[in-house]
């Protein structure tokens, strides 16, 4: 389903994807390229029954004295027998030999494609040939062996820690603003168990995630019925119903999808033309040609669903001429509490994300009012530029922001040594009525978290 999902996401307006392949068991092919009565065992780097490799070995430039020299070249190609190369990748001069500065397991460490595996032979690989009585390049191809695993589980979205697979690919230098998890299967929704834990990691970064409705939700008040004892709720989180009717070219008709990368490449393309904070951006989100829901909903029930934390994608625009605000699977949904209003989530995690981008390196610096001072003028300076720009509700700083870095927040014995705070807070809906977080230093590196601040102490802070 991944493979839909990336489609629909650059169809619907998106530019630019980060994508993790998840696996269950899954191996790689192996390629076996004639060393003598040897061979040299590769063994791919991605799994797959589809992961087509092939392999060939020359001895272009090398000295008839260097017999432990061989050049390598591996590919991967669209299908077996075909000349539509997608990736290459070439390793000269390297050598069987276990202390030769070109060891080849040593040159292949870092192959995106294939690593030698089992014993390397005691003479160099066979030249390639063509078979042919012309001067083409030969290749040895990959064996049938590679495997599709098993069927995808929670746990194989969440991955390992260890090995940097699932949700822990993502490193710290991985910029996202928006995460989408594909259905595990045509009839298999993604697990609550998955969908808590990729909700934890977009609050650490700052993002949202896009969440697929369940396949069992058949109508809007089905879905209204159902939402009450769902077991997942983050405002962190946005969900869209009813689920998207789209092309299917491998099977060449008109199948159901999930709706979360349709939205994903909606959104992005709103926000690439018009700032988080710009009425453009919050305009109506409306299907492209090829797309329609898989089913009805009202102008009341998607008001009923807007209330319950639910977003709906119209093919057209509204008869109203007014579509509800985008709203996130907030706990508070249905209080009209501003966690649940999705562009002042979307404009809070963009100003948090950015402090802590300015002021990260001051993680390892001496706690010292001179250092707060600094954390403080960076920080007012990102505000200012924002607050210039109109992300802010008023039209005096003291109504749009605030940022406190001294003693107030700072008093002895509340840190960990080495340790210090950043109060901030700023107004995304109404003047005076702040957002407010608490950005900590410590240990070399920075973290943030909303806090709450009653209205007249934050007046205070901000006067």
């Amino acid at each position: 389903m991944l493979t839909y999902a990336v489609e629909q996401f650059f169809e619907s307006g998106g530019r630019r994807a980060i994508v993790v392949r998840v696996v269950n068991g899954a191996h790689p092919p192996t390629l076996s390229i004639p060393a003598g009565t040897q061979l040299l065992r590769l063994r791919g780097v991605n799994p797959g029954s589809r992961e087509y490799l092939r392999a060939s070995v020359d001895y272009d430039g090398i000295e008839a004295h260097e017999a432990d020299r061989f050049n390598l070249v591996v590919q991967r190609v669209r299908i077996p027998g075909s000349e539509l190369i997608e990736d290459q990748e070439i390793f000269r001069r390297v050598s069987i030999k276990e202390g030769s500065s070109r060891f080849v397991c040593d040159a292949m460490l870092e192959s995106k494609l294939a690593r030698p595996c089992g014993d390397v032979p005691a003479v160099r690989p066979d030249r390639t040939l063509s078979g042919t009585s012309g001067p083409l390049i030969g290749y040895v191809h990959s064996n049938p062996d590679g495997d599709d695993g098993a069927p995808l589980s929670d746990y194989d979205i969440i991955g390992s820690a260890a090995r940097g697979t699932g949700l822990f690919a993502f490193s710290q230098d991985d910029q996202f603003d928006l995460m989408c998890i594909p259905p595990l299967g045509r009839s298999q929704d993604v697990g609550s168990t998955a969908l808590l834990v990729a909700a934890r990691l977009c609050r650490e970064r700052h993002a949202t995630l896009l969440v697929d409705p369940p396949l069992e939700w058949s109508s809007a008040q089905h879905a209204l019925t159902q939402l009450r004892a769902w077991p997942f709720r983050s405002d962190n989180a946005l969900m869209f119903f009813p689920r998207m009717l789209a092309a299917d070219r491998l099977r060449n008709r008109i199948e159901t999808f999930g709706s979360a990368a349709v939205a994903a490449g909606l959104i992005a393309r709103a926000e690439e033309s018009s700032p988080l904070w710009s009425p453009a951006a919050a305009e109506e989100l409306s299907l492209r040609p090829g797309m329609r829901p898989a089913l009805s909903v009202t102008e009341a029930e998607r008001l009923q669903l807007a209330r319950a934390g639910v977003n709906t994608l119209p093919a057209t625009r509204s008869a109203a001429g007014t579509a509800p605000a985008l709203c996130t699977l907030s706990p508070g949904s249905g209080r009209a509490a501003d966690g649940h209003h999705f562009g002042a989530r979307r404009l809070a995690g963009y100003v948090i994300a950015g402090i802590e981008r300015r002021t990260r390196a001051l993680a390892t610096a001496t706690p010292v009012p001179e250092t707060w001072a600094r954390a403080r003028d960076e920080a007012e300076a990102l505000l200012g530029e924002l607050a210039a720009a109109g992300a802010f509700a008023g039209s005096e700083p003291r109504e749009q922001y605030f940022v406190v870095c001294d003693e107030r927040v700072n008093r002895a014995g509340r840190h960990a040594p080495g340790g210090f705070s950043l109060l901030t807070g700023f107004a995304p809906i109404r003047p005076g009525d702040f957002e407010t977080w608490l950005v900590t230093y410590e240990a070399g590196r920075c973290y943030s978290r909303p806090i709450a601040v009653n209205r007249m102490a934050a007046s205070r802070l901000s006067a």
